[in-house]
């Protein structure tokens, strides 16, 4: 990999592997459905690929114009369905039981009550995202759908006796790019660092229609 293209991917691998394998406990070979909204984005981009690649989970991404859908479908989900629409009507609509794992990667509040609808009795939804709007669990209550926070921060911020996790994860990441399992999941490099090329990046994150990771490398 070039630098801007491995820049790409530690910090998003380590939430999407923790996320997936830690908080959710995800079992490697159980044949349950997974639901990734905002599957087109940096963390979505890396998620979509282990969970395809490294489970047997049926993948199902939401992005809402031909370019995302486009490109999480290449990554590997086996459905993607539209974050603009109802997601648990489109959901259903594929798997009537619903899915046993959710994670919402952005835009959390707004899709809360859907999530808490499509969700499978006894599921596990996950999150990352700051939501702006308060979630109501209780939603979540007659399912028995356990709800759980990433932030692959935690670890180094309390230095938890599992910090040195994470430079296994990173190995074990790095050994399936080599082995060409994983992609990168760089979608533009800016050039190098200014205030100009921070500015343009700033822009582009804030349209929220970013694919995967921008770069900005050197100065």
């Amino acid at each position: 990999l070039s630098f801007a293209q491995a820049a790409a991917l530690p910090l998003t691998s380590l939430t999407a592997w923790e996320l997936l394998f830690e908080r959710l406990e995800v079992a490697r070979e159980a044949p349950d459905v997974l639901l990734v909204v905002g599957a087109a984005g940096g963390v979505g981009s890396i998620l979509v690929q282990l969970a395809r690649k490294r489970t047997a989970l049926t993948v199902v991404g939401t992005a809402s114009r031909p370019q995302t859908v486009q490109w999480v479908k290449d990554l590997g989900a086996h459905h993607v369905i539209d974050h603009g629409l109802p997601l648990a009507t489109q959901l259903k609509a594929l798997f009537p039981q619903g899915a046993r794992y959710a994670v919402g990667l952005t835009q959390t509040d707004r899709h809360f009550p859907d999530l808490a609808e499509l969700m499978a009795p006894e599921g596990k939804l996950g999150l990352i995202d700051d939501p702006k709007q308060p979630l109501d669990v209780m939603l979540l209550k007659r399912k028995s759908v356990s709800l759980h926070w990433e932030l692959m921060f935690t670890r180094s911020l309390y230095e938890t006796k599992t910090l040195e996790q994470q430079g296994r994860i990173l190995d074990e990441v790095s050994a399936l790019v080599d082995q060409g399992v994983l992609r990168t999941t760089l979608n533009e490099d800016l050039g190098p660092i200014s205030a100009a090329n921070l500015k343009r990046a700033h822009a582009l994150l804030e349209t929220g229609h970013a694919r995967g990771k921008l770069v900005l490398g050197g100065f």
